[in-house]
């Protein structure tokens, strides 16, 4: 019996191509996302061009799928005007929804068509409830989850809030936060809020635990996670009222999507009907099949370090089912494992021409691949059969105990290709038709699908029939004669008048069909009217508008960010023993790994006259509050919310301090700034993505006064829910039982280019990886100084003792005028371990893929 309380929700596919758009529709999508056309969130897929766009929403009306248009990545102050060229060519098109993740943009959204429906993005880094009701006046009708909330917290946030809730049900899982990734920043000039992500969570990386190499064997993917596969967790998320499951892969195949549809479709229809599917194991072997980095049900059920990263690959290596048992000359013998037995999965799977990839340990101990198309099957019992391989490969013993995977389905993309093509298979829509026929009027039929109804008469009018005449079963044979349209016959009702045999040549019958089902195809093409879209010159004069052009120049102030104690007592000695002045110092920020240090060291820098603030973490999910409650009763004159939920909080609990804005709420546009300081933010923390033409600009166009700029700091790269000491420092699954080695050991993580990278855990034992290298924007200062901009921040990262004055007193110094810029670049150069550069601030050039 189905269960009428568990409402579907919307199964959401990925495309990249009009390829995946066609093999999402006939495999089970609901809906898909696609990428703006110029602003594409995956930089290394296929752009598309707007006659294009408008064929695939055209034909996903057509078959009743929804088109969600990806507009997620962070818009640049020069390019809001080309945001509104390409909104006044898309929007026509009539796509259901924009995902956005700009706030400045979604203002701009709003601006054009008050009326465009606008999802989220998880680039928006929404993990609680808070941050979605601080957002409400936006009016942004759904919220892509972080892909890092667990089922209770899903939970929790969908019965806090009346907006409809998206959750990534399956796919790649990024191993940091969306949105708060600047890996590829910092590495490559590559910024992943703009759709040119460098893959940096799939490199290699040697570990180094307090200045020695750490041997972990076979793992150096240390920060690449399995892909998510949520198909068992979909009666649960069900239960909670998700709206939306989200299936990852632009960058995939139609294989993929369509092994995707498919497998979530059947899940979520068994689960309506309170059954399980069939066979899930061989669910999830076609999708692992299609593309599989191997499965994980990712952060659902919460934190588990140690079986997140699996360490030894980062690519596609298929369906996981077995050992080789045996090996001969020419064949291996191969056993399914226990669990997938016991999951139903029999030994014939496999047919000759499918592939198989096997993993194992070399003479030298090292983890290698081999693999091959299979030439024939021998199936020994339900757990056991021999692969024979061509005698091209050589088989060794040293296979034996190997793992072995599926990786290669000779029939997929044939099978694929039959569901969008074939009309036994390919989707097609229920209509009703109702023909009504009577002596001397004509023959009036009326076709509906349930959304839209189409009425139409014969051209000749019904006659005395001098033999058969009319009749139910022909008519319904004529009008259900539908195989080469989008429809098919579901229910047929006829009123014929019985009084006397009517006549109507068939050909009249035919094409008033032919007329029917065309008016209903434009009907559903057309899918409504049009929404009205403000004129270009009101938007553009709205945009000027909101410009501050005013200007103080009270001279620019430096903030300086402690992550340790240490640092303060450090800051501290210095200036009671005049080695520091505290001349141009705006206040000092306390980033700590442990809360209990914030209460002395905020002690100690008010007994010495100097205004503190304190950082929250960077996340906030549900359950999380005491953190940001701590730091509200505290009292500190300023918190520095890295996030919009703490944002919430503290305003709705009456804190009096200054609220300041930090970089991870990606603020690239004087749109955003605007918003978020009317809101109550005192100051912000400029986006990591601007190089030093943007800062100007934004500068020159927002509230310069209350602008701070990152000046000098170690880059924060990936912030992640994984911790790298829980998983290699440890047995433990979560902080109950990994027995806490951050508080023991320093880690550093040192890439396959020689980049090194320092891991930090904060108050939730989430990791922070900073790249070694530190950066300046010493060169740029007094530039962005004369436009008004009222503060820079060092950071800190852990420097102490001279090497942490040096650097302070040289930015003071610098700020008073009483060091030259080559000075300063000399002092900072000379203190620093692997060099000092401008990354981001020096990139001029848009990032742009050689894959296109």
């Amino acid at each position: 019996m189905e269960n009428q309380s568990l409402k579907r929700p919307e199964l959401l596919l990925p495309v990249g191509t009009k390829e995946m758009a066609m093999a999402a529709i006939h495999n089970g999508a609901d809906a898909i996302f696609m990428g703006m056309p110029g602003f594409n969130a995956r930089g290394r897929s296929y752009d598309f061009q707007i006659d294009e766009v408008k064929e695939i929403i055209d034909t996903c009306h057509l078959y009743g799928v929804k088109v969600n248009m990806a507009f997620n990545i962070l818009m640049f102050q020069s390019e809001l005007q080309k945001a509104i060229d390409v909104l006044e060519k898309v929007l026509p098109l009539k796509p259901d929804a924009l995902i956005v993740q700009d706030i400045g943009l979604i203002r701009l959204i709003r601006q054009m068509a008050p009326n465009q429906r606008i999802h989220g993005s998880t680039q928006m880094s929404i993990s609680n409830a808070e941050a979605i009701n601080w957002l409400d006046d936006m009016g942004i009708q759904r919220f892509v989850l972080a892909r890092e909330n667990s089922l209770k917290e899903i939970q929790a946030i969908k019965m806090a809030t009346d907006k409809e809730i998206e959750v990534f049900v399956h796919g790649a899982l990024c191993v940091s936060y969306s949105g708060q990734c600047f890996t590829s920043e910092g590495i490559g000039g590559r910024s992943a809020n703009r759709g040119q992500c460098a893959q940096s969570c799939r490199f290699n990386y040697e570990m180094y635990v307090d200045e020695e190499k750490r041997d972990l064997g076979s793992k150096s993917f240390l920060v690449s996670p399995q892909d998510l596969c949520g198909i068992n967790e979909v009666p649960s998320l069900l239960e909670s009222g998700v709206d939306c499951f989200k299936i990852e892969g632009r960058l995939k195949t139609p294989e993929y999507v369509a092994t995707a549809a498919r497998s979530f479709d059947e899940a979520i229809n068994s689960a309506q009907r309170n059954l399980a599917p069939k066979n899930p194991i061989l669910l999830k072997k076609q999708m692992a099949t299609a593309f599989s980095r191997g499965f994980f049900s990712g952060w659902f059920h919460g934190v588990d370090h140690q079986r997140l990263v699996e360490g030894t690959f980062s690519a596609h290596r298929g369906f996981e089912f077995g050992k080789i048992t045996k090996v001969k000359d020419n064949s291996l013998e191969v056993e399914i494992s226990e669990e997938h037995a016991q999951q139903g999965l029999k030994a014939d799977f496999i047919q000759a021409g499918d592939g198989i990839l096997w993993v194992y340990q070399d003479r030298n101990g090292q983890s290698a691949e081999k693999g091959g198309f299979v030439f024939a099957v021998k199936t020994l019992n339900p757990r056991r059969f021999e692969l024979e391989f061509s005698r091209e490969i050589s088989l060794n013993e040293v296979f034996v105990g190997a793992r072995v995977f599926y990786n290669h389905d000779k029939d997929l993309k044939r099978d694929v290709a039959l569901s969008v093509e074939d009309k036994q298979r390919k989707k097609r829509l229920p209509v009703s038709v109702h023909a009504e026929a009577s002596l001397g009027k004509p023959l009036k039929v009326t076709y509906s699908d349930g959304q839209y109804t189409v009425t139409g008469f014969s051209e000749n009018l019904c006659e005395p029939a001098k033999n058969k005449g009319l009749n139910s079963l022909d008519l319904r044979e004529e009008l259900f004669a539908l195989m080469g349209s989008t429809f098919r016959g579901e229910q047929f009702t006829s009123e014929i008048d019985g009084s006397t045999p009517l006549f109507l040549p068939n050909k009249q019958v035919k094409e008033l069909r032919q007329q029917l089902v065309k008016e209903l195809t434009d009907l559903r093409i057309q899918n409504g009217p049009v929404h009205e879209l403000v004129p270009t010159p009101i938007v553009g004069e709205w945009i000027e508008k909101n410009k501050t052009t005013a200007r103080t120049n009270a001279g620019v102030k430096l903030n300086l960010l402690l992550r340790e104690k240490g640092q303060v007592e450090d800051f501290v000695n210095a200036v009671k023993n005049g080695e520091l002045t505290t001349d141009g110092l705006n206040l000092v920020i306390l980033d700590f790994e442990f809360g209990l240090d914030f209460e002395p060291s905020l002690n100690l820098l008010r007994e010495n006259g100097i205004k503190v603030a304190i950082a929250t973490t960077r996340i906030l999910k549900p359950n999380e509050h005491r953190n940001v409650k701590h730091l509200h009763n505290l009292k500190p004159d300023a918190i520095l919310a890295r996030n919009l939920g703490a944002v919430q909080y503290l305003q709705a609990n009456g804190y009096q301090g200054q609220i300041l804005g930090d970089f991870s709420l990606n603020v690239t546009n004087h749109l955003t700034s605007q918003y978020l300081l009317d809101k109550g933010l005192h100051s912000l923390c400029l986006g990591y993505d601007l190089n030093n033409i943007q800062v100007s600009e934004l500068i020159q166009a927002g509230q310069a006064e209350r602008f701070e700029v990152t000046a000098y700091q170690y880059m924060p790269s990936f912030h992640m829910e994984h911790c790298v000491f829980a998983a290699f420092l440890s047995k433990g699954s979560s902080f109950k039982d990994c027995g806490k080695p951050c508080e023991k050991h320093q880690v550093k993580l040192k890439d396959q280019f020689g980049n090194w990278h320092q891991i930090k855990p904060d108050q939730e034992c989430r990791n922070t990886m900073y790249n070694g290298k530190s950066q300046s924007a010493a060169r740029y200062i007094k530039e962005w100084e004369s436009a008004g901009l009222g503060y820079i921040r060092y950071e800190a990262l852990k420097e102490r003792s001279s090497e942490l004055i040096t650097k302070i007193r040289g930015h003071l110094d610098f700020i008073n005028g009483k060091k030259e810029l080559d000075s300063l670049i000399k002092d900072l150069g000379n203190v620093e371990s692997y060099g000092l550069s401008e990354s981001h601030f020096q990139r001029e050039k848009e990032y742009q893929s050689r894959k296109k």
